[in-house]
């Protein structure tokens, strides 16, 4: 499994996690083809390195080509006060990243962009050659900013109106972010404490307080952990937010891993303390000996069966590598189950969400073990009756010198049986024949 580590401490971005993400090896070419297939064109990207803090990095950049001003990056409008008469004799507007909901029947018009309801962008989206797993990932993006904006201003989603987050950069950001996870395959999304500075902003609504109210309201909706940077001003963004809200799988890194590949994405603000994203991909470190795993236990008296039954398949869906519940009598006599779970490192909190969500109970203790595990390989072998999947393991003896050991695959066996009408055994002993005549 391949799992990215975001590193937010100094903030998050969208145009920052495309650089990261292109930095660290995602496809540019792949990118370009989707990008030039969305309806609206009016715009260009481009790639450069940049240094921040001595330190070299990418840096991606949407520009428009409609007219509309660049403000996001304005740090005199977004923090200072010389345009804050101007602001409203020129039409300006916060655009980049910062969405901004309005009842239905509202009218804004403006030249050099449009208002856009999700399913605007959503069909904006469908239109584009992007892959069914990336066209979801961007909608659910979206819609976790569409949902805090919808909070924020009391209005239903369907009628939040994106005329900045809607606007064609953000689309273009959010949509590269979607297109790089797929390209990169990830499976699983380490994300830190996300940094974030202090004071006010500026935007189309006003001053607003930093975390601004769709940050506050995604990191609590999520589950978010904030951190305080001792430097004024905006290091997450809305659209930073929804995209940890979206992709990640985990907040604690395996006690041992090794950096497969690492890549910065340098943010555009210019702040005292330099907002950078590092992007990580690692694997877990294991020796010959065996490794570590994390073990969750809890003591589980009054959920029902049907509810134990349907958490135990939740967490091996969710990447437990084992379960089990073992029953037990708890204090005034009550009979009661332990649920334990072995699971890695970085599968350790969306575990115990799984287990809060599906069971009663209120508390789960955790520590970490140590395990030896034999090497072991699926192969297929063929029987008179058709072919069937086989796990084998190197073991060894009591001196220390190794065999192999087959073991047919249960899920094969039955689906073969349920295919032939044969019962179990002789599946089974067909495959270990098909082995030794092998």
């Amino acid at each position: 499994m391949t799992t990215l580590v975001l590193d937010a401490q100094t903030g998050i971005s969208g145009d920052m996690t495309v650089a990261a993400l292109l930095d660290l090896g995602a496809n540019y070419e792949k990118l370009q083809t989707v990008l030039k297939s969305l309806p609206d064109q009016q715009f260009s990207v481009a790639v450069s390195r940049v240094n921040k803090c001595a330190l070299n990095a990418c840096d991606f950049k949407v520009t428009l080509t409609n007219g509309a001003p660049d403000n996001d990056h304005d740090m005199n409008y977004l923090f200072g006060h010389a345009h804050h008469e101007n602001e409203h004799e020129h039409g300006h507007d916060h655009e980049h990243e910062h969405s901004h909901a309005h009842e239905h029947g509202e009218h804004h018009h403006h030249h050099h962009h449009e208002h856009r309801h999700l399913s605007d962008i959503f069909t904006i989206l469908d239109q584009t050659s992007a892959t069914d797993r990336a066209k979801a990932l961007a909608k659910k993006i979206f819609t976790i900013v569409a949902q805090a904006e919808s909070h924020a201003h009391g209005v239903p989603v369907e009628e939040v109106h994106f005329h900045e987050v809607g606007a064609l950069d953000s689309i273009v950001d959010i949509l590269s972010v979607a297109v790089l996870i797929d390209d990169l395959n990830i499976d699983n999304v380490i994300v830190t404490a996300l940094g974030e500075g202090y004071g006010e902003i500026r935007c189309q609504h006003g001053i607003l307080p930093i975390p601004v109210p769709a940050v506050s309201h995604i990191a609590q909706e999520y589950g978010l952990t904030l951190s305080r940077i001792d430097c004024k001003g905006e290091f997450v963004t809305p659209t930073g937010a929804a995209i940890v809200a979206a992709l990640q799988t985990g907040t604690m890194l395996p006690a041992k891993y090794r950096i497969l590949k690492s890549g910065l994405g340098a943010g555009k603000r210019d702040y005292d303390r330099p907002s950078l994203l590092r992007a990580t991909l690692i694997e877990s470190a294991q020796t010959t000996n065996g490794d570590e795993v994390v073990e969750l236990s809890t003591n589980i008296d009054d959920s029902s069966a049907e509810m134990l039954g349907f958490t135990l398949e939740r967490l091996y869906e969710k990447g437990a590598l084992e379960a089990w519940f073992s029953p037990v009598f708890m204090k005034k006599n009550r009979p009661a189950y332990i649920l334990t779970v072995l699971c890695s490192a970085d599968r350790q909190e969306a575990l115990e969400n799984v287990i809060f969500a599906n069971t009663t109970t209120i508390g789960i203790r955790a520590k970490t073990v140590a395990r030896r595990t034999l090497k072991r390989e699926k192969r297929t072998v063929q029987t008179q009756y058709g072919p069937i999947e086989v796990k084998a393991c190197e073991v060894p003896d009591e001196e220390g010198h190794y065999k192999t050991r087959f073991y047919p695959e249960y899920e094969s066996v039955k689906k073969l049986a349920k295919t032939c009408r044969l019962d179990l055994a002789t599946l089974y002993r067909a495959a270990k024949d098909a082995v030794n005549n092998d």
